[in-house]
């Protein structure tokens, strides 16, 4: 059964009238009331339709129930993608008119307490059921408003499963063992959607079950498993600009809470700076995600980061040399969308007194190792445990 926009706004009318809360039975109450010749399997049917547009996604709602969804991404009522683990693809999704996307991210973003209209046309937040979402209305999104959802795993997955999805070669379960067993300081990179989150979240499921681990993230993904997890999350400002609680508060505060390991969710802005200052205190095993093309950009991308902050290039590298051991590379082939492991690094100090990348191994699309220069030091370091 076909759910008009009459329907619907009938509905919808009725339910501001009595200002009760939209939920399933009221929806319900309120269809018997306009349609009453309707059926009990017909009330249901358009019930849930209507739900799906009022309180829930919409015409959004089956893409993200799929179980191997990650991504949701709306360009425009009638260009909606998604990506399931095989690299982005077009659905056959649309919506009727762009009012309704419109609608649609404007609700979405109220159930998360910010605000969307022509004066703040843009958002970015986490929805009470972790999804994360942006949104960014017209004019400037010049083709139609733009919701990207973003879902949180939906399961921990463990070295072994990552192995046989293929995004970590045998070769490399023993080598990532050894480095997290011998409690070194490092960063998983990659560029977006390449799997850092899960990566990094297999990683710290390895650590010591008597260590105590203090996740610091913008919205909470990093779901290790392992029995002593603090998580720390920030906060935005409110309309006024006050209330924000930024990843650089929450590292401050982190350091007070006796970390065995301070974990950043995400490596992007002037945090670095205390993550480094951490980690060359005392504070081994340290991790977090970054966003790097490649593994030798790691260096550059800190030096920029840091050095926005308020830092010399020199006191980045003098740092960096002392605080961080290994980079965890993962790249996806853009022939089948596959995420894998591509490059294990050891930031090393040069005799100009920058650090680089140097590859210890290097693992190609079809299983292939390669071993590096840096191989021989990085094993010193973590011996397999």
């Amino acid at each position: 059964m076909t759910v008009t926009p009459d329907l619907m706004e009938a509905v919808r009318v009725r339910l501001a009238r009595t200002g009760v809360e939209p939920t399933a039975a009221q929806v319900a109450l309120a269809l018997r009331a306009e349609k009453a010749v309707y059926g009990d399997a017909e009330i249901l049917h358009v019930a849930r339709a209507l739900c799906a547009d009022l309180i829930g996604a919409g015409p959004l709602e089956p893409l993200l129930a799929m179980p191997e969804t990650t991504d949701v991404l709306v360009n425009g009522p009638r260009d909606v993608w998604i990506d399931d683990g095989r690299g982005l693809r077009r659905t056959t999704v649309s919506f009727p008119d762009d009012p309704a996307v419109r609608r649609l991210a404007q609700r979405l973003a109220a159930s998360a307490g910010r605000r969307l209209d022509d004066a703040s046309p843009y958002v970015d937040a986490r929805l009470p059921g972790g999804v994360r979402l942006h949104a960014i209305l017209p004019p400037v999104a010049s083709e139609g408003t733009c919701v990207s959802l973003r879902l949180p795993p939906r399961r921990t997955f463990t070295l072994p499963d990552l192995v046989a999805a293929g995004t970590i070669a045998h070769d490399a379960v023993p080598v990532l063992s050894a480095i997290v067993h011998s409690r070194l300081a490092f960063l998983v990179t990659g560029g977006t959607g390449t799997g850092k989150t899960t990566l990094l979240s297999a990683l710290l499921s390895l650590a010591d079950p008597g260590e105590r681990l203090l996740l610091v993230e913008d919205s909470a993904e990093l779901r290790p498993l392992h029995p002593h997890v603090v998580r720390l999350e920030t906060r935005p400002a409110n309309l006024e600009g006050a209330g924000g609680v930024t990843l650089r508060d929450l590292v401050r505060q982190a350091l007070r809470m006796r970390p065995d390991r301070l974990v950043v969710g995400e490596v992007r802005g002037a945090e670095v700076i205390d993550l480094l200052a951490a980690l060359n205190t005392g504070h081994e095993g340290g991790c977090g995600t970054l966003h790097a093309n490649a593994a030798a950009d790691v260096p550059a991308r800190l030096e920029a980061l840091a050095c926005a902050g308020g830092m010399s290039r020199e006191a980045v590298h003098s740092q960096l040399a002392a605080a961080l051991d290994v980079v965890v590379h993962l790249s996806r082939s853009r022939v089948d969308g596959r995420r894998r492991v591509s490059e294990i690094c050891l930031l090393t100090r040069s005799a100009s007194g920058f650090v680089s990348a140097v590859p210890a191994l290097t693992f190609d699309a079809e299983g292939g190792t390669c071993v590096g220069p840096g191989f021989e030091t990085l094993m010193n370091r973590a011996p397999s445990p």
